[in-house]
This record gives structure tokens, sequence and C-alpha cells, in this order.
């Protein structure tokens, strides 16, 4: 199965922190993934963009800063992924 659009869709982009490199020396890793992916959806993208095998999926959403423009609050939430 090739590697689609919706796989890159869901893997945004690596977190890279002094907490997510001591992860790695435990073969995990950390993605800030789409809102809307669900734990198999990560998993398989995982598995076809970087050709390896996926044991476990955990995420954690977390809320946004409220951030003031102009008198109105505005909450950004992302989305992370540790396999």
């Amino acid at each position: 199965m090739a590697a689609t659009a919706r796989h890159y869709d869901t893997i945004l982009s690596p977190v890279i922190t002094e907490k997510t490199t001591l992860l790695s020396e435990q073969n995990k890793v950390v993605f800030k993934v789409a809102n809307d992916a669900t734990k198999d959806e990560i998993a398989a993208a995982v598995e076809e963009l970087f050709k390896v095998k996926v044991t476990k999926v955990n995420t954690i959403v977390t809320k946004g800063k409220t951030k003031r423009f102009r008198g109105i609050g505005v909450v950004a939430t992302t989305s992370k992924k540790r396999s």
C-alpha cells in the first residue's frame, strides 16, 4: 500500500523537545497530528511513511492558551501522538 495524501495530512510535524529526546532513547517518537485523526489512522500513517511496525499509539489533546486579540479571546487546540 502506497502512502496517500491522507497519510501526509495526518502526520503534521515531529515534536522536538528535551522530553521527546529522552523518549527517543526508548524507541518512542512524538508527532503533532491532525485533530480529527484516530489512533488507527495515526498508526497506519506512521507505518506507511516510515516503514516501521507501530505497537501502541497514545494521544493527547492539549487546549491552547487564550490570546487576546482586539478584546476577543481566541483558543487554539492541538493534538499530539506518541508511538
